[in-house]
């Protein structure tokens, strides 16, 4: 294998984003279950890699299914964990910009992108994730949500995703049990609004 995933260090530490999450989730959330997905992910691509070299298609199948699973799963916290921000480092706060602009043209204030964007996650059905994109072909954002851990870019070429809220129960039930709205109106204040931006920004280029 050419290249072994390695788990990112987070931006700040497990309890930084207390009270909105607790430092309980962040570590399990960080130490286990994404690393998890880090270590399977490896395996899974030897286990192509020897499959390849069988020309066993079966196997391939198999491998490929946990390539994407885990994959995606890397995936996604990479760019959670960058989406999250400290309040006393400026979470929470979107300053005046493009994307700003862009929120209030699409969805009139941040506030209705907000509400449709918890509407969305708290009637997604089971585990995954929503996600706020940039459209490359149409050049505009909105929102979607994804399924157990599919990364929108692979389920959809033309988007890039800026802004990603894991819904999960891993990522908020020990402190928020079902109440699954409560979580979704709580993360934004730990929201990383200069990542976002950065994203928005750089997918316009």
């Amino acid at each position: 294998m050419k290249k072994k995933y390695e788990l990112p260090q987070l931006p700040f530490a497990y309890d930084a984003l207390e009270p909105v999450i607790s430092r309980e989730i962040m570590e399990l959330h960080h130490k286990k279950h994404h690393n998890a997905y880090v270590n399977n992910l490896n395996q899974a691509i030897v286990q192509w890699h020897e499959a390849e070299s069988k020309g066993d298609l079966v196997g391939l199948t198999v491998a490929q299914k946990g390539i994407h699973f885990n994959g995606g799963g890397h995936i996604n916290h990479s760019i959670f964990w960058q989406n999250l921000l400290p309040t006393d480092q400026g979470g929470g706060v979107l300053k005046d910009g493009t994307l700003k602009q862009e929120i209030t043209h699409r969805y009139q204030t941040l506030e209705g992108m907000i509400e449709q964007f918890n509407s969305s996650a708290a009637a997604l059905q089971g585990s995954g994730w929503v996600w706020l994109f940039y459209c490359n072909r149409r050049k505009t954002i909105g929102i979607m949500p994804c399924h157990n851990q599919d990364a929108l870019q692979t389920l959809v070429p033309s988007l890039v995703p800026l802004l990603g809220i894991d819904v999960w129960e891993h990522a908020y039930y020990l402190q928020y049990k079902n109440a699954r709205p409560e979580y979704l109106k709580n993360i934004w204040k730990v929201i990383n609004w200069k990542d976002v931006q950065q994203r928005y920004d750089h997918a316009r280029q």
